[in-house]
């Protein structure tokens, strides 16, 4: 079956290449008429952007994204059609979001967390705060009233309901996510389980035997089946590929380089996780000298930030810089004399390789 929609997509693809559209437009009295013949050749552009997309998805599948990440062949046929299907509705979304998706973006790394999970919120309400389920679910990231209660959010039954604030929500949902993730340790199974439950994820790991999305995927609810693959179209939507967050544990550690892959690799507490700070950095940055700027040894840091060194060398050297409060407060003080020292370092051929 899926050899088959390639095969139909590459001579949809192949003909689209033929088409030549006529110039249709007509004037009078100085207005623009749209004629049948130009209603025509929009509905062609129209169908020729939507023919690129399921280009890159099979460019996904068969070679990689630019990142390194593949779309999993057994997501494609879904991801082809939720695509074709709510393409529109996306975009509006995506015409629309800007602020959500910056507000969504900090919070998400102030917790350590993927920014692509901010898809997950699409998927969920479209990111309105107005949102409410059939079942009470409420607010951009569709929370019960339980657990957004259990996660410190108010929720009354006079009316009173955080879980509509952005700001509060946001964060009760990352704090969630990562509580999912420090006990998941996968993020397909993340997904699955903010939409039904650990419960029913623990349940298709042992009816199936395995902690791999597509090989326990039939033995969950069809509804969060469904919800894991709609997150991944979603983010194909509106990056053009996938990430850590679109693979199982397996392909991550498979695919990505190891850029992507150190927050695997941390080594705290939910306790320590709690009273941390992260900040985004880039540049050549030293493990040493951030570890003595802020009175850590070297062993303490890495706990917090593995494979800095290696990661800040690479092409891609930014890195989510996650240390206690009183120790980021140190780093922020010092950071230019930090970068400074580290550079010198570096030129002075002084490191050693970790």
């Amino acid at each position: 079956m899926l050899i088959k929609r390639f095969t139909l997509m590459g001579a949809i693809l192949i003909s689209a290449g033929w088409m030549s559209p006529t110039r249709a437009d007509e004037f009078e009295g100085g207005k623009k008429i749209v004629t049948q013949s130009s209603a025509s050749h929009h509905e062609a552009v129209t169908a020729a952007d939507s023919q690129n997309d399921l280009s890159a998805l099979f460019v996904a599948v068969s070679l990689g994204s630019s990142n390194g990440t593949r779309l999993n062949p057994k997501a494609f046929p879904f991801v082809q059609d939720y695509l074709k299907e709510n393409g529109e509705e996306l975009q509006n979304v995506k015409n629309t979001g800007k602020s959500s998706f910056s507000l969504i973006d900090g919070i998400l790394t102030q917790y350590g967390l993927p920014k692509e999970l901010k898809y997950l919120a699409v998927i969920e309400s479209n990111l309105k705060s107005t949102a409410v389920s059939p079942v009470g679910a409420a607010g951009p990231w569709q929370l019960m009233p339980q657990t957004a209660r259990d996660l410190g959010l108010k929720v009354t039954p006079g009316g009173y309901d955080e879980r509509k604030n952005y700001y509060k929500s946001t964060r009760a949902a990352a704090l969630y996510l990562r509580d999912l993730y420090n006990e998941l340790g996968d993020w397909l199974l993340v997904i699955a389980a903010y939409n039904g439950g650990t419960a029913k994820v623990y349940h298709a790991i042992h009816k199936s035997g395995s902690r791999n999305f597509w090989d326990l995927q039939y033995y969950l609810p069809a509804e969060s089946r469904i919800h894991v693959q709609k997150f991944i179209g979603t983010q194909y939507f509106f990056e053009g590929q996938g990430s850590v967050t679109t693979l199982t544990r397996d392909e991550a550690i498979e695919q990505l380089s190891g850029s992507s892959m150190y927050v695997f690799n941390r080594k705290v507490s939910a306790q320590e996780l709690n009273s941390c700070q992260t900040v985004s950095i880039s540049g050549k940055y030293y493990s040493s000298i951030i570890a003595q700027y802020t009175h850590m040894d070297d062993a303490d840091f890495s706990r917090y930030n593995p494979d800095f060194d290696k990661v800040m060398a690479s092409a891609n050297n930014t890195y989510d810089l996650k240390l206690p409060a009183d120790k980021m407060e140190l780093f922020a003080a010092n950071k230019y004399q930090i970068l400074n020292e580290s550079v010198q370092l570096l030129l002075n051929g002084e490191t050693a390789q970790k």
